[in-house]
C-alpha cells in the first residue's frame, strides 16, 4: 500500500450533531466545513471509544455492480456479463458501523455480500477510466444486504436490494490512496467470528475505475455518492442474532449486529 499519508474520515454524534471528523491514531478531532470542501482540522472531539461513529457519507445515491466476481457469478449459476451490470440502492437503505440490519417480515431469506466501496469525491460526467481516480475521494467497507429470495421472485432488483438498513457502511473513508493501492486486497466477510466469504479485489471482472467511468457514462456523480464494486463467492443467510464483519485490508472492519 502507498507510503503517502493517508487519513481515516468519519462522521460522529457530538451532541446531537452529525459532524464530519479526522481520526489520528484513536483520537478524533472535528472537521470544519468537509471533505469535499477542502474542510479543516479543529477541536478534538475525543476518541474512537467514547464517540459513536455513524455512517461515514450520506450518500444522494448508492451504485452497484452484480456478478463483478466470476466466483459469485458461478454459485449462482450464471454468467459473468460482458458489461457492467449496475443497479442502484436508495439512500434510505444506509447504515452505519454497529447499526442493525433488520430482517425484513417479507423475506425468508437475507443474505450478506461483503464489497470494497468507492466514495465519490468531486462531481463528474463522461469520463475516461483513466481520469476516473482523480473524482475518489477514498474507500470504506460495504455490505451489498440482499433479501435473495424476493430478488429471485421479482426478476429485478430493486425491492431485494432496497430495505431499509441494507446497506451498512463504514467504519470510515480511507483517504489518499492510490488506484494501484486497492488493486489486490484482501475482502473477508465473517458471521459470529466464522469466514464464510473470502477473496482479492484483483479477482474483479470490471476494475473500480472502469465501474466509474461506465456509471459517469449513464448520470452524474455527485460528491458522496458511494459505488459498490462486487462480492466475492460465499455468500450467505443471515438470521437474527447474528453479528456480520466485512473487513477490507488495510481498510477497516465494518460490524452490524442482525435483528
Amino acid at each position: 500500500m502507498t507510503t503517502q499519508t493517508l487519513s481515516r474520515l468519519v462522521r460522529v454524534n457530538d451532541h446531537g450533531e452529525a459532524v464530519w471528523a479526522v481520526v489520528e491514531d484513536e483520537v478524533v478531532y472535528r472537521l470544519e466545513g468537509s471533505p469535499f470542501t477542502n474542510g479543516v482540522r479543529s477541536a478534538r472531539l475525543g476518541t474512537l471509544a467514547t464517540l459513536t461513529l455513524l455512517s461515514p457519507v450520506c450518500p444522494t445515491k448508492i451504485i452497484c455492480v452484480g456478478r463483478n466476481y466470476v466466483a459469485h457469478a458461478a454459485e449462482h449459476g450464471v454468467e459473468v456479463p460482458t458489461e457492467p451490470l449496475l443497479f442502484l440502492k436508495p439512500p434510505s437503505s444506509v447504515i452505519g458501523p454497529e447499526d442493525a440490519i433488520v430482517i425484513p417480515a417479507l423475506s425468508q431469506r437475507v443474505e450478506h455480500e461483503a464489497e470494497l466501496a468507492i466514495v465519490i469525491g468531486k462531481r463528474c460526467r463522461n469520463i475516461a477510466p483513466e481520469a476516473a481516480w482523480d473524482y475518489v475521494l477514498g474507500v470504506t467497507c460495504g455490505n451489498d444486504v440482499t433479501a435473495r429470495d424476493l430478488q429471485r421472485k421479482d426478476g429485478q432488483w430493486t425491492r431485494g436490494k432496497g430495505f431499509d438498513t441494507f446497506c451498512p457502511i463504514g467504519p470510515w473513508i480511507v483517504t489518499g490512496l492510490r488506484e494501484a493501492d486497492i488493486a489486490n486486497l484482501s475482502v473477508v466477510c465473517r458471521v459470529n467470528g466464522n469466514i464464510r466469504q473470502e477473496g482479492r479485489t484483483s479477482q474483479m471482472v470490471f476494475s473500480p475505475a472502469v465501474l466509474i467511468a461506465y456509471a459517469a457514462s449513464v448520470m452524474t456523480l455527485e460528491p458522496g455518492d458511494v459505488f459498490l464494486t462486487g462480492t466475492p463467492a460465499g455468500v450467505g443467510i443471515l438470521t437474527p442474532g447474528d453479528v456480520v464483519e466485512v473487513e477490507i485490508e488495510g481498510i477497516g472492519v465494518l460490524r452490524n449486529p442482525v435483528r
